[in-house]
């Protein structure tokens, strides 16, 4: 059994680290203009879109996952449906990737 303390020290560095591998997914090469801070603002906005949406979708597929097994294991014939709501989610992380390509664009 993992320690209240280390489980706590692991959420809180894969949060951190889903908020900050897309900030510096989108880095880019140092420009002849210095950077702005609405340049500043304007990725961590983006970095926010993707990671916060990755998180949602993860949160949501963790809970559809668990209740589709249940029903998988009452009634195996529902498997086309239980499938078709596990990919769901991962529209709101496509969704995110896109709002951050967009906003970094």
């Amino acid at each position: 059994m993992i320690s209240k303390r280390l489980s706590r020290f692991l959420f809180l560095a894969t949060f951190f680290g889903v908020l900050l591998i897309p900030a510096m997914a989108m880095a880019q090469e140092a420009a002849a203009a210095p950077a702005t801070m609405a340049d500043a603002v304007k990725t961590l906005g983006a970095a926010l879109a993707m990671g916060l949406s990755a998180l949602g979708a993860g949160w949501a597929q963790a809970r559809i996952g668990s209740a589709g097994q249940g029903t998988l294991a009452e009634r195996p014939e529902e498997r086309v449906f239980v499938l078709v709501l596990t990919a769901l989610p991962e529209v709101i992380a496509l969704l995110g990737f896109v709002m951050a390509i967009i906003l970094n664009g």
